[in-house]
């Protein structure tokens, strides 16, 4: 596969970057090299590898939509305003002001709190039915608004009826709602929650959009969960979704890291046929494909024409790409290959 040759290559690009030879220069202290049992050792210099399992487990117990609420009371004053906003439209037959529901979304703090707004949600709606002859779902503000309020008290089975097209609270889903559960998905590595989220916007026909893909691209990559990331990318390729550079950049980052050559030139045709040029991590994904293929010169070059069209200022990016790809990308790729693979790849590497 010619590290070396690569590494002298780049070096012959570019000669004024004088960080190239620091790395040549250190970059078999993180090689690949045989054990004597015929085992791969992967000798890291100053690197720390962490074990989230206990952590991730904890996450999981504390923050999964799967998880077990405990039930408390309402607040005082998410209590004293839905009362206010009951008496109106029960008793008084009248339109409560807007600023009442608005407090409401605001200042709920817990679980019961949203079980209340969901309930003066369902009376308002039949009260616009019945009495105003409002047929419209509520505005898309207070929709999102109302998502926003689930997640922030993580009643997430309560964020999902936001999603839902017949409901009888009166939100309309929409993209907006929807992200602010795949943020909270996001945040807490939540795979099934992003799977259900993706469910819901399929069965209640909410279009996708691009920072829809940036968001379950991200959870895909963070939760090492590729299959699902291939699954999703031929969703929003097929409904026409015009994907960001951050979405190509995950995409073909994931596949570099697999090592799975085949998808990531099909990605690199898809995105070199939406934009002229490479952001490094398009670029180092390139290099890195071919060096699997042997090819350290092309390798070379397009790391060179990725450094003429950034900026100056993105140079330090630059290097810093190059030493993980150097130091720490061998080490993942040969992780992610089968073992009969591994010996043949690592001799590649060496060379």
């Amino acid at each position: 596969m010619g590290f070396r040759r690569f590494l002298i290559e780049v070096s012959r690009h570019h000669s004024q970057c004088r960080p190239i030879r620091n790395i040549y220069s250190c970059s078999y202290h993180t090689s690949l090299k045989f054990g004597g049992n015929g085992g791969l050792n992967y000798p890291i210099k100053n690197t720390t590898f962490n074990n989230p399992t206990c952590s991730m487990m904890l996450s999981r117990a504390l923050y999964s939509s799967d998880a077990s609420t405990i039930e408390v009371s309402p607040t005082d004053a998410a209590k004293e305003l839905y009362d206010k906003l009951l008496k109106s439209v029960k008793e008084q037959r009248t339109a409560p002001p807007n600023n009442l529901l608005w407090s409401l979304i605001e200042k709920s703090a817990n679980r019961e709190d949203i079980k209340l707004l969901f309930n003066i949600l369902e009376n308002l709606r039949k009260f616009r039915l019945s009495n105003l002859r409002i047929f419209e779902n509520f505005n898309d503000n207070l929709c999102r608004e109302v998502s926003k309020a689930c997640v922030r008290v993580e009643a997430i089975d309560l964020g999902k009826k936001t999603l839902w097209k017949h409901n009888v609270y009166g939100l309309t889903p929409s993209v907006a709602s929807a992200h602010s559960l795949l943020l909270y998905a996001k945040e807490h590595k939540d795979v099934d929650l992003m799977v259900d989220v993706m469910k819901l916007l399929k069965a209640n026909d909410v279009p996708l959009q691009p920072g829809t893909a940036d968001i379950v691209f991200s959870i895909c990559y963070e939760t090492d969960s590729w299959e699902l990331m291939c699954k999703y990318a031929k969703r929003f390729v097929k409904a026409g979704v015009k994907l960001r550079r951050t979405s190509f950049d995950t995409w073909m980052t994931y596949a570099a890291k697999l090592g799975d050559i085949d998808n990531l030139w099909k990605i690199e045709k898809l995105r070199s046929g939406l934009m002229k040029t490479h952001t490094i991590g398009s670029g180092f994904s390139c290099a890195k494909g071919f060096l699997l293929e042997h090819k350290p010169e092309e390798a070379a070059v397009i790391i060179q024409v990725v450094t003429q069209t950034l900026p100056e200022a993105k140079r330090p990016d630059i290097m810093a790409e190059l030493e993980k790809m150097v130091s720490e990308w061998p080490l993942e790729v040969i992780k992610s290959w089968k073992d009969e693979d591994k010996m043949a790849l690592a001799a590649g590497l060496q060379s």
